[in-house]
Parts: C-alpha cells; sequence; structure tokens
C-alpha cells in the first residue's frame, strides 16, 4: 500500500524535525522540503495514471486537448501553491502564505477563462 509508504516518509520526516529542533532549527525547514518533494515524487505515479485516463477519456469524446492541457496545468498550480503555503506556515511566515495562496487562486481563475466561456457559451446555446 502506497498510503503506508507515504506514511512511513512523514513520521520519519517529523521525528528528524523534532529531533533538529533541539540541535539545529534553522535545518528543519530544509529536512520539511525534501520529505514533501519525496512525497511528491512517490504519487507521481498515481498522478500519471489519471493523465493517462482524462487523455483517453478526451480523445474518445473529440473535445480535443486543449481543455485538458488547462486541467492539467490548474491542477499543478493548485498542489504546488498548496506546497509553497505549507513550507510557508511551517516556517512561521503565514503572512507570506496566505499571499502565495491568493496568488494561486488568481491564477487558476485566469486560466480557466476559456472553460468557463465555453460553459457560458453552451448554456446559451441550450436555451431558447
Amino acid at each position: 500500500m502506497e498510503i503506508v509508504k507515504i506514511i512511513g516518509v512523514g513520521i520519519i520526516a517529523l521525528i528528524i524535525i523534532i529531533i533538529l529542533k533541539q540541535y539545529k532549527p534553522e535545518f528543519t525547514i530544509y529536512v520539511s522540503i525534501i520529505a514533501g518533494v519525496i512525497i511528491l515524487m512517490m504519487v507521481m505515479d498515481q498522478f500519471n495514471a489519471v493523465i493517462n485516463l482524462l487523455t483517453s477519456l478526451t480523445n474518445k469524446t473529440g473535445t480535443g486537448s486543449t481543455f485538458l492541457k488547462i486541467l492539467l496545468k490548474i491542477t499543478g498550480i493548485a498542489i504546488l501553491t498548496e506546497f509553497a503555503v505549507s513550507i510557508c506556515k511551517d516556517s512561521g511566515e503565514s503572512a507570506i502564505a496566505s499571499k502565495i495562496d491568493l496568488a494561486g487562486k488568481i491564477i487558476i481563475i485566469s486560466i480557466s477563462i476559456p472553460i468557463i466561456t465555453a460553459l457560458l457559451e453552451l448554456i446559451i446555446n441550450i436555451l431558447p
């Protein structure tokens, strides 16, 4: 089970961070970042499986890859933003974390404009 490995990495990182806080607290952020990267790498196979499924569904429906690319960009931005926000909060920088969070949301909204436009056009065409 993949989740057991992920939890194991998290707990090991937590133990290392607790020990490091006593002696070298400035290194705890590095352990946190490394653990986060390791966990992200561990779930990349599942993420690739989802991408492959979405690609095959897109090919079957003939909707084109434009919307799929937008959805993947949005997902990537959301994941990276959450990762950066968590690191900032772990470092005690909640003000910077909230700015990164806001920036991620604004970028996601701006990237999703073509999808919103297409949905509105579809609704307008359906209505009499």
